[in-house]
């Protein structure tokens, strides 16, 4: 089920970049499930090209469109299908790259899995895949609401440019009011002049976008195969151009001895169990423990660039190759729609697997 994901709440995506359409069936979710199709179109504005000087000029309304699964504003159990049309295609702007393998791109492995691959914009191995994730990700984003669990994921460095302090000390809710998608406004001029002087030398930039989870119910996650870390690293890394995922504190807390890294318990006054630090990032043994969980994603520079690179063809000679087209010089801000969707996708079926786990209610 290589276009499947999830257990219980499974989603599975299809179309391809300069096809017809992209979309995706859900099943599995519950019946009864109030849904406004503004909020789906919303979250997909989010993530859709066109939106900034930042951004892809590529102009797609990515009007999403509902086969099924809704009914009266509400879901009825059986399988949700969403579609989104494309409309901007460009098609000849690939017609350059037809024999040829980009550098960094999924052009030769394709070629090798399946002896042939839809050169027009990647085809199936496009980003462009991800506006079915995103209107996925708000259906389980309406499940976990009943939960009181928030998803929140901003970008917190491009480049070299880093917010300086913890997601902690920010306030979370101006992630979008500017078009990085950064909650710390001084750090997001100076990440927005580095993404349009890397555009303005035809090039590209990378970094990092960071995930936030609050009022996590404990229990959530399985103990061996599938932790509820290893979930959410399977479904980052799922993302395009994703190349590393960490929780808690991840590779820092390699420089921390046992005496200074350990999550010490204590009950709160509303008896509840907590621990003093988060160093776990929310998760220990693979299940939730009811502290926030974070973590980071790293998003390398997009692989076109409209620069002259040596490469090869598919009957092996070499050639040289420049970028047409329109493309992002940064896919930070557009990818943090996406990490939200991803992660609500991975709590909405760990909710689900949990309710089997034991009698009773998630708590």
């Amino acid at each position: 089920m290589a276009n499947s994901f999830g257990t219980l709440f499974r989603i599975t995506t299809f179309g391809e970049s300069h096809g017809v359409g992209i979309g995706v069936t859900i099943d599995g979710c519950p019946a009864g499930l109030a849904v406004d199709v503004a909020e789906i179109q919303a979250a997909l504005d989010r993530r859709r090209p066109g939106q900034s000087d930042l951004t892809t000029p590529r102009k797609e309304a990515d009007q999403v469109e509902v086969l099924s699964g809704l009914f009266g504003g509400m879901t009825t159990g059986t399988p949700i299908g969403l579609l989104i049309r494309n409309q901007d295609q460009a098609s000849h702007d690939y017609s350059h790259i037809e024999h040829a393998y980009r550098p960094s791109h999924a052009d030769y492995t394709y070629d090798q899995k399946y002896g042939r691959r839809d050169y027009r914009g990647g085809g199936r191995s496009s980003a462009r895949e991800t506006a079915a994730r995103v209107a996925a990700g708000v259906i389980a984003q309406k499940f976990l609401a009943h939960y009181g669990i928030e998803v929140a994921s901003y970008v917190s460095q491009v480049g070299a440019v880093a917010v300086p302090v913890s997601y902690e000390e920010l306030d979370l809710g101006l992630i979008d009011s500017n078009p990085v998608r950064c909650p710390h406004p001084e750090t997001a001029e100076r990440m927005a002049t580095l993404i349009r002087q890397t555009r303005d030398r035809h090039d590209t930039v990378g970094g990092i976008v960071t995930g936030v989870v609050r009022h996590v119910p404990t229990g959530l996650g399985e103990p061996v195969f599938d932790k509820l870390h290893a979930e959410l690293g399977k479904a980052m890394l799922s993302i395009n151009a994703v190349k590393g995922f960490e929780y808690g504190s991840g590779f820092a807390g390699t420089l921390l001895f046992g005496s200074e890294h350990n999550d010490q318990f204590y009950t709160n006054e509303a008896d509840e169990v907590r621990t003093r630090t988060n160093h776990s990032g929310g998760i220990q043994g693979g299940i939730s423990n009811g502290q926030d969980i974070y973590f980071r994603v790293a998003f390398k520079p997009v692989a076109t660039i409209l620069q002259p690179q040596q490469t090869i063809n598919d009957q092996g000679e070499e050639i040289s190759l420049a970028g047409k087209g329109r493309h992002d010089p940064c896919v930070l801000p557009r990818a943090v729609p996406i990490v939200d969707a991803m992660t609500s996708l991975v709590l909405a079926d760990m909710i689900l697997r949990a309710r089997a786990n034991k009698v009773g209610e998630v708590s």
